[in-house]
């Protein structure tokens, strides 16, 4: 528990993914009633982004940047060539393309699609992220 709710970033981050996870889930369960699946991309891509810099702030990745860079701090969880930094830039291109194809996308079924894309990008980075957490 310590690992999720340590901290006041730990809390807040873990409180965040829950409900982002909580958010996809309710849109799955409810697809064939949602009639914008824009506004939900955009919600999507907001929420998304700032759980991902909580969660970086809470694994220390900035410190593991500076760390590689002029080595004046200890480096975060991660290093920075390892499994949860390399899926979760996968995860972040899928995200990117998912968006960029909703801007173009001119029907409600293809934003649809998009947003589940974006969904699976981060559920990725967030399954593989926390499973390192409790590994490492």
């Amino acid at each position: 528990m310590k690992l999720y709710f340590g901290n006041t970033v730990s809390t807040v981050t873990t409180i965040m993914i829950l409900g982002l996870l909580g958010f996809v889930g309710w849109s799955a369960f409810h697809h064939a009633d949602i009639q914008h699946w824009g506004r939900r991309m955009i919600l999507l891509m907001g929420s998304g982004l700032v759980v991902c810099c909580f969660a970086a702030a809470r694994d220390g990745l900035d410190k593991t940047i500076q760390h590689a860079i002029d080595g004046s701090c200890a480096p975060g969880l991660f290093p920075l060539v390892s499994v949860p930094n390399i899926i979760g830039c996968i995860g972040a291109v899928v995200i990117i393309i998912a968006a960029i194809t909703a801007l173009i996308a001119r029907t409600q079924q293809m934003r649809e699609i998009c947003f589940f894309m974006m969904s699976a990008g981060i559920m990725l980075k967030i399954a593989v992220t926390e499973i390192a957490r409790i590994i490492s």
